[in-house]
């Protein structure tokens, strides 16, 4: 356990917990305690993507030639809707990004949508298991840093008696 590294990671390298000195340990723990946050808020940031994705594709359901001229309600904020008339029923704009739009039929844009789920799970599954390795790696260091208190107490111990 005081051997670690990160697995299927070829750039990295493994070393030994107990050769490092207690600052040393300390300022590591410190490091990742840091660090474990940044890893959940991305995935949270994440599964947020995700849902927004997942919503996106469901909604290209209910578009159908029938719906076209009737009553819809179209969001201005999230929060705020007015009133609108369903227009296009063969076409959408679909946003990718930074102001950007792009005309795409109903199966193209459901294409899309599935493969930005498909690309946010990916990315959360690698930032998920790079998180946990983290967090074994900090639990290992804490179990090192014990243990080395714990023999400098025993050695103040026999040397006061």
């Amino acid at each position: 356990m005081s051997q670690i590294s990160l697995t299927e990671q070829p750039n990295l390298q493994q070393f030994d917990l107990t050769k490092l000195t207690l600052p040393q340990l300390t300022l590591l723990k410190h490091q990742l305690d840091q660090e474990i946050p940044v890893f959940q808020d991305s995935l949270q940031t994440l599964k947020i993507a995700q849902s927004k994705f997942l919503e996106s594709g469901s909604c290209l359901d209910k578009i159908t030639p029938d719906t076209k001229g009737k009553e819809i309600l179209v969001p201005l904020t999230g929060s705020m809707y007015v009133a609108g008339q369903m227009g296009e029923t063969q076409t959408v704009l679909v946003d990718i990004g930074t102001g950007y739009f792009v005309e795409k039929n109903i199966e193209e844009a459901k294409t899309y949508f599935q493969n930005r789920v498909t690309y946010v799970s990916q990315q959360m599954q690698s930032i998920q298991q790079m998180g946990i390795e983290k967090s074994k790696i900090r639990e290992a260091t804490v179990e090192v840093m014990e243990m080395k208190l714990q023999a400098m107490n025993s050695k103040e111990v026999a040397e006061r008696t």
